[in-house]
């Protein structure tokens, strides 16, 4: 049995989701990736409701998106996300997406954010709110641990 990852989201390609020619159309992976990023947050202790819940916005300020192979209807992925950087008052997310069925890496993207206030006014959140700072801080590190392990097994 797979180990549940933190990291990993997993979601089944809908009908609606395809375009004329069966293939999932190109907008929807920014959605998988906004799904997996929500998830990811949750899971780590860092949901929107609770940065919410203290007045902060996280709006997306940039995507990179490569696509890879194409997915169709009842394909299923696996959305492996990551913290890329965090700079306490920027964040960027990656995300890699593999085709469940076959293994392959079917999409690859990064999304950029910033911390605002309800004003607008950029929030560091190493500043005002460390439990969150320190919640981000320690996933890099996890991250960081695995890519060592990785580098190791060779």
């Amino acid at each position: 049995m797979e180990e549940n990852r933190t990291n990993e989201y997993f979601r089944k390609i809908n009908y609606y989701e395809t375009d004329r020619m069966g293939i999932t159309h190109h907008s929807n992976y920014i959605r998988f990736m906004e799904e997996a990023r929500i998830d990811f947050l949750e899971r780590i202790g860092c949901g929107y409701d609770k940065w919410e819940k203290e007045g902060i916005l996280s709006p997306v300020t940039g995507l990179e998106c490569k696509y890879k192979r194409p997915t169709t209807f009842g394909d299923g992925l696996k959305i492996r996300v990551a913290i890329k950087e965090y700079r306490h008052v920027r964040l960027s997310v990656s995300y890699t997406m593999i085709n469940a069925e076959t293994g392959e890496p079917v999409f690859e993207g990064v999304s950029h954010h910033c911390f605002v206030n309800a004003e607008g006014k950029p929030v560091a959140l190493s500043r005002k709110y460390p439990a969150f700072d320190a919640l981000l801080k320690n996933q890099m590190t996890e991250q960081e641990t695995v890519r060592e392990d990785c580098d190791t097994d060779g």
